[in-house]
């Protein structure tokens, strides 16, 4: 199924995305994007062992990489409304008027101390990509070829090129969950969502859909 990406008005000619297609970020210059979201490791709580066992098996998955990668840290301001507005919900269903108050106290502690300390939310992503390789037009009879004989073309040369990137998706996968990292390859609603967001930050409450 192919979705397309439409960026915002007026900023749309300088948005790089052409589209994204089947979990695929298709770029204005004909090169393809997957990405993959990965778990963080609390690497300090680990063993020294454990340690040194994440990084023989980090060190292992660099050099097992023959294509470029790119690890994105997206850091956002953490919302503590939805659960704000959670807390005074309980707060009305409550009976005893001890407990209402708690709940109310409580409320605001939680308020204060996101105001007073920066909290903040991390992802963290890692961007595979894949540059097809470039083929003539076809020469002069290419442009008499019926449009349905073009579209299968198409097809075929977008499902070859997402074979190659998938391969090197799997190979990212399999290095980091040696390293004890979980990863999730994302899909076209997700990875639309994502881009909506880092293209219009200040819509960032608003749903995609």
């Amino acid at each position: 199924m192919k979705n397309a990406y439409a960026g915002a008005g007026s900023s749309q000619d300088l948005i790089p995305i052409k589209e994204i297609r089947d979990g695929i970020v298709i770029l204005k210059d004909g090169s393809m994007r997957a990405i993959i979201m990965a778990s963080s490791v609390n690497f300090s709580l680990k063993s020294v062992e454990e340690q040194q066992g994440i990084i023989f098996q980090f060190q292992n998955f660099l050099n097992s990489m023959k294509f470029e990668t790119q690890i994105v840290i997206q850091s956002r301001k953490f919302d503590i409304m939805p659960y704000i507005n959670l807390l005074k919900d309980r707060q009305k269903e409550q009976t005893n008027d001890l407990l209402k108050i708690q709940t109310k106290e409580y409320i605001e502690f939680v308020r204060s101390f996101t105001e007073q300390y920066n909290v903040m939310t991390k992802n963290f992503f890692v961007v595979i990509p894949y540059l097809p390789a470039i083929t003539t037009g076809g020469g002069f009879f290419s442009r008499f070829r019926d449009k349905k004989s073009q579209q299968a073309q198409e097809t075929s040369s977008f499902e070859n090129n997402r074979s190659q990137l998938e391969q090197r998706v799997s190979v990212v996968q399999q290095g980091l969950t040696r390293c004890g990292v979980r990863v999730v390859p994302l899909g076209t609603e997700e990875l639309t969502e994502i881009y909506y967001r880092i293209f219009n930050p200040g819509e960032t409450e608003k749903k995609i859909g």
